[in-house]
């Protein structure tokens, strides 16, 4: 029986060490692409044309005054644009996600199940099926050149939605909000209250994915904002990148790092509940 016990120790030690080594490796090379991202950065532009080195040079502030000087490339004003966007969207979508699925798991009403089916049908829509519909939409309405169009349709997101209520029907009994109605609490109290403390891990980790979604998108930006002003960080990445006369590889890393900088200081922010917000809703509490 000692022989066995020990041996199964050995097991369990070798998987763990096993285990310990592969999430090691991984995380260094996730380490590594932003170090290199980094290190170019800090290097100019004849240097990273030379080819790959692992130690930083001296044009950090180099690169960054030749960014900050080109006229097209307003790079402060597209970090605001970008914060501004990305956070509108993270808190609508997260919020009213959060609201229709407290909505549809604690009422019962008629058409209650084709609402929740419906909503999730349109999770398999594409968004490029209609972004022709929606992009001829906001220039017959003059929303071109404006923040509304990327802001204000956030609050549907059938895939948001989805995950906050399976979340809810994982950890928010019925008892507790029935217990408040008894005790005189409105709805919207019991809501803001109540629901969304449980709902504090579930909210973090969709606001990431969804800050994170927005500051990344391209496609309908570049489509519809044209304005100098206007443009966000991935469109003043898109513009550097084709100036093909002039092209500055040492500008083009600094603008990606300057654009990486906020997801990543969003993401230490709200880390601790991504764990906790994942597992939280998959295990019944």
């Amino acid at each position: 029986m000692t022989n066995l016990s020990t041996k199964s120790k050995i097991i369990v030690y070798t998987k763990r060490l096993f285990s310990y080594i592969i999430l090691i490796l991984l995380t260094s090379i996730c380490l590594f692409i932003f170090y290199l991202l980094f290190e170019n950065a800090t290097r100019y532009n004849a240097d990273i044309r030379q080819g790959f080195s692992l130690l930083p040079s001296s044009g950090f502030f180099y690169n960054f005054s030749n960014l900050n000087s080109e006229r097209e490339i307003p790079i402060f004003s597209g970090l605001g644009n970008s914060l501004f966007i990305s956070i509108g969207v993270a808190f609508l979508s997260s919020y009213f996600s959060a609201l229709t699925a407290y909505g549809i798991h604690m009422y019962r009403f008629r058409l209650r199940r084709f609402a929740y089916v419906f909503i999730l049908l349109l999770m398999m829509v594409p968004t490029q099926v209609a972004a022709l519909g929606f992009v001829k939409m906001m220039y017959d309405w003059n929303l071109n050149n404006s923040f509304i169009p990327f802001i204000i349709p956030s609050i549907s997101s059938p895939i948001i939605f989805f995950f906050m209520k399976q979340y809810l029907e994982s950890t928010l009994p019925f008892e507790i909000v029935e217990s408040a109605r008894v005790d005189g609490s409105s709805e919207i109290r019991t809501f803001h209250q109540i629901v969304l403390p449980i709902m504090k891990p579930a909210l973090a980790v969709q606001a990431i994915f969804a800050f994170v979604s927005s500051w990344n998108n391209y496609f309908l930006p570049s489509i519809l904002l044209t304005d100098r002003d206007k443009k966000t960080v991935p469109i003043l990445i898109g513009l550097l990148r084709s100036m093909d006369d002039k092209t500055d590889l040492g500008m083009i890393y600094m603008m990606i790092l300057i654009g990486v900088i906020p997801s990543i200081i969003i993401y230490l922010f709200l880390s601790r509940f991504i764990i906790k917000g994942v597992t939280f809703g998959s295990v019944k509490g």
